[in-house]
């Protein structure tokens, strides 16, 4: 007898076997029904973060950006007509006579006014004193065509001396005038007199410095 051809024929079927027996196995596992569903498994952990992607494209110009001049416009409607200013119409009177007068004028000067429903501002820059009596008072005003200005109020300034002394001191007499209806030649003049309730005082106007009247036309100011 040849052992080895019978160990090889022996292998052949001994591998036929083996295969005839797995797929009848398998044909039985298809045939079984599917059981129920596992419990869920835990979660897993965090992947590894990915790679940055490649940067993208430049974007569209966003409302920052200087856009396009656009179209000229109509023109608007004219604006309503402003009132005339007179600008600047001024006139300075200067004197370096001293003038001891007790009661009244001082200097007188002559104005133009430019319009009749203006302003007139005028003051007065010089050296005033009373003396040679206690308890007593002089005034100083302006006139406007031979009358104290009544809009607002009179321009006027006054002085009141206590005891007797002899002080020559810088004084500024100043204020507006509104009710001054006139277009054209007005009389301003500076006064000196009495104060209201007093009696008469030695007053004294322009020692050793000039004195000046200063008039200037101006818009009405508001009521």
């Amino acid at each position: 007898m040849n052992y080895s051809h019978f160990g090889h024929k022996m292998g052949i079927l001994s591998a036929l076997l083996v295969l005839q027996l797995v797929l009848s196995i398998k044909s039985q596992s298809t045939n079984c029904p599917r059981g129920p569903p596992g419990p869920q498994g835990l979660p897993g952990n965090n992947g590894v973060p990915g790679n940055n992607g490649m940067p993208g494209v430049p974007g569209h110009h966003g409302r920052d950006a200087k856009g396009e001049t656009g179209p000229k416009g109509d023109r608007g409607d004219p604006g309503p007509k402003g009132s005339d200013c007179p600008g600047v119409n001024r006139k300075q009177c200067t004197w370096s006579k001293e003038d001891d007068k007790d009661n009244g004028l001082i200097k007188e000067c002559i104005f133009n006014k430019n319009k009749a429903d203006t302003s007139l501002r005028v003051f007065f820059d010089g050296t005033l004193r009373i003396t040679g009596c206690t308890g007593c008072c002089k005034r100083w005003y302006f006139t406007f065509n031979g009358a104290e200005c009544s809009g607002p109020a009179t321009i006027e300034g006054v002085i009141y001396m206590s005891i007797s002394q002899d002080l020559h001191r810088h004084r500024h007499i100043e204020g507006y005038c509104d009710n001054i209806a006139v277009k054209g030649q007005v009389r301003v003049g500076f006064w000196v007199g009495n104060c209201g309730g007093f009696g008469d005082a030695d007053a004294d106007t322009g020692w050793n410095a000039y004195s000046r009247i200063v008039i200037e036309e101006t818009s009405q100011g508001q009521p």
